[in-house]
């Protein structure tokens, strides 16, 4: 029996994030996501042993929904590094398919991150001259032209590559995916005006350049099962540019999530690099808080999550983390802000995290170090 059966319940103030919520049909035992994180630890893009273990690991102490690290399809660029891991080819399935038998073993649930970087300036360096780069106008950042805008031919090989690879998911029993559509990576180089300079169907306003997205999710519909769950993740930031947004105003976000949501989407993840603060002036709601109440569906906060020195004190407080906070995860949830919270460095440091914050041993924590991103314990 796992940890997560037999621990006793938990009391205020953490109390309210151990409350079971059903995610697209799929039950979770708490509100605690582990967030998708690059680990390059898949040599050839195949997840071994190591792998598998890592992710049950978070799963037998108590973790909700384990999200994997970004796994690319099949489409060539689709990868910035060699030990990426794949989804595709029977080995790394196979590799996936352990993964999700151990995580299960551990009364876990798990989603598959379908992922393609598209013109990352990183992937020509890493995987050697003559890789086939794509990007929506052939921009790296605004103004930087270094390849020519994706063909027809290309898009729709890229859809196909998403909808194989969400449908594999389901085949190999995975309880859901989530497509990366943030970070400038090849989704959100279509959303963000810098990097979409199309004249076409695919370009133009904020809401005409979710096209590429909508199909990818439209196409992913039609190979999955009606009830299986498909989140898209996006964020305002790029990894390139922290100060990039897709939308300045509330107005506008509508009008990029309204074609997203009609698309089949069953839940947003909002990342932000930092949860407590305000996305638009004269509200103190967060990304996350935005997406719902424009969309009314299910949303996934992140941002800096666990990384304050004093966890326990925050919930009780109210207060965000550090000096800055304007609302705390708990007080946040009780307002319905969000459904789900995603906790990432957190939980590379201390696989234990989400026990100890449930059973009150936050004197236990170890924090977070760079030194952990070097292994996979």
């Amino acid at each position: 029996m796992s940890i997560a059966s037999t621990a006793p319940a938990p009391t205020r103030p953490v109390g309210p994030l151990f409350t079971p919520v059903t995610l697209g049909g799929v039950p979770l035992k708490n509100r605690f996501v582990m967030a998708p994180m690059t680990r390059t630890m898949s040599p050839g893009g195949v997840p071994g042993p190591e792998v598998a273990a890592y992710y049950a690991r978070r799963a037998q102490h108590g973790v909700g929904l384990i999200v994997t690290e970004g796994t690319v399809v099949d489409h060539p660029g689709s990868s910035y590094n060699p030990a990426v891991p794949h989804f595709y080819g029977d080995k790394a399935l196979a590799g996936w398919s352990e993964v999700v038998r151990q995580v299960h073993a551990a009364e876990g649930k798990i989603f598959a991150q379908l992922w393609h970087v598209g013109l990352d300036p990183l992937a020509g360096e890493a995987l050697g001259p003559g890789t086939a780069l794509v990007g929506p106008s052939g921009l790296v950042a605004p103004g930087q032209q270094v390849t020519e805008p994706m063909t027809q031919a290309q898009i729709d090989a890229v859809v196909e590559a998403f909808a194989q690879a969400a449908a594999d998911a389901e085949r190999l029993g995975f309880d859901g995916v989530e497509l990366h559509g943030g970070h400038g990576y090849l989704i959100d180089q279509f959303f963000w005006a810098g990097t979409n300079q199309r004249t076409d169907a695919y370009g133009g306003d904020i809401a005409a350049r979710t096209r590429f997205a909508v199909q990818i999710i439209e196409a992913v519909r039609a190979r999955v099962s009606p009830d299986f769950p498909v989140v898209l993740r996006f964020s305002q930031w790029k990894t390139a540019d922290f100060t990039a947004r897709l939308a300045d105003n509330p107005q506008e976000l509508e009008e990029f999530l309204t074609p997203l949501a009609r698309s089949g989407v069953t839940a947003f993840h909002c990342s932000t690099r930092r949860f407590w603060i305000p996305e638009f002036e004269g509200s103190d709601l967060n990304l996350a808080g935005w997406t719902k109440k424009i969309t009314g569906k299910p949303v996934i906060t992140v941002g800096s999550v666990g990384l304050d020195g004093d966890f326990v004190t925050m919930f009780a407080e109210g207060t965000g983390a550090g000096t800055e906070g304007v609302g705390g995860v708990l007080e946040r949830l009780e307002r319905d802000e969000f459904d789900l919270v995603a906790v990432g460095r957190a939980l590379l440091g201390d696989a234990e995290w989400v026990a100890k914050i449930r059973d009150g041993r936050s004197e236990e924590l170890t924090a977070f170090s760079p030194a952990a991103l070097a292994t996979l314990d």
